[in-house]
């Protein structure tokens, strides 16, 4: 946990210094500017839709947990533990998720490894969804097709291969016989269990369709944010607004980088300059808005569930009369 406070910080620490070199590239006087004449009663629209993209996203990670046999875990924890996780979207390389899945272990008992898998499939399932968004955007934008295909083909040969069970297994086998490998053979085959039961068609169809809808629900608040920021409304602007962030959500994402800090904003940025034609001050301000009322929104309120469950924080048992070693490993 204290590694993963370090990493927590360190994310915070590039997230400030993202915002201060947004801010000086765009001109700290015009971005400060922009924000001052931005309609501020738009705010509470903005955060609906973000929270619309919460409330769809919790409704698959609560589906994944079915298909991964946890059943018994109530509607309320489930959130608690959704919401909890949104900090760790920020640490560096993302690796902090890995602890919703030991969040799972003591709550339900599943196997780690099987459990890290719904982080897995939350992420393909997200990025499978955001580029069905980007699709009309790609066509219009054809510079953007090279780096679309490669992630969605990478994406599409993971599901398809984790289906394909007797080559799976065997892959698995010749990694098992590996003298470094072989001491984890356990945790893999766990977690390609877990892989397996995730990607099922009618499991990949639903959490895409959900994902879809949610990253909409988002595409939307960047919307709201351009209009605040005096852009003529249309469903020409809504179009770009949702392919914009979509897209800009996919390269934070394969960046690898916290949160997708820096990658996502300058692809944010550098999408509104070239596809709507905005100054560099006003991209910048509209930029740092909508990760304010989406990244940043998430953060905060992960951080308040955490100040409300020192069980998650400081891996402490959640019920009062379970000791440390009677925990499931």
């Amino acid at each position: 946990m204290k590694d993963l406070r370090r990493r927590l910080l360190a994310g915070l620490a590039l997230g400030f210094i993202v915002i201060l070199a947004l801010t000086l590239l765009g001109d700290v006087r015009e971005v400060r500017a922009h924000l001052a004449e931005f309609k501020w009663a738009l705010t509470p629209l903005i955060l609906l839709g973000t929270l619309f993209n919460y409330t769809l996203r919790f409704f698959k990670w609560h589906f994944f947990l079915g298909q991964i046999g946890i059943r018994d875990l109530a509607w309320l924890r489930s959130l608690q533990l959704f919401v909890a996780g949104f900090p760790l979207a920020v640490t560096p390389g993302k690796v902090g998720e890995a602890l919703k899945g030991v969040w799972l272990n003591r709550e339900c008992g599943t196997p780690v490894a099987r459990g890290v898998t719904v982080v897995l499939a939350e992420r393909v399932s997200d990025g499978l969804a955001v580029l069905l968004l980007s699709s009309l955007g790609v066509l219009a934008y054809p510079r953007y097709w090279p780096a679309f295909a490669s992630v969605l083909g990478l994406l599409l040969i993971g599901v398809v291969l984790s289906q394909i069970r007797p080559a799976a297994l065997r892959i698995l086998a010749l990694l098992g016989r590996l003298p470094l490998i072989n001491k984890f053979q356990h945790h893999l085959l766990e977690f390609y269990e877990g892989a397996y039961s995730l990607f099922r068609p009618r499991s990949t169809v639903i959490s895409v369709g959900l994902g879809t809808a949610a990253w909409f629900g988002e595409g939307v608040a960047m919307y709201l944010v351009l209009l605040g920021l005096g852009v003529p409304p249309g469903g020409e602007i809504l179009g770009l607004a949702v392919f914009v962030l979509a897209f800009s959500t996919v390269i934070g994402a394969v960046s690898a980088l916290p949160g997708g800090l820096g990658a996502a904003e300058l692809s944010i940025a550098g999408m509104l300059a070239l596809t709507l034609g905005l100054e560099a001050s006003t991209a910048a301000a509209a930029t740092l808005l909508i990760r304010l009322g989406t990244l940043w929104f998430g953060v905060t309120l992960g951080l308040i569930v955490w100040l409300f469950s020192r069980d998650l924080l400081l891996l402490e048992s959640s019920d009062p009369t379970q000791s440390p070693e009677s925990l499931p490993t």
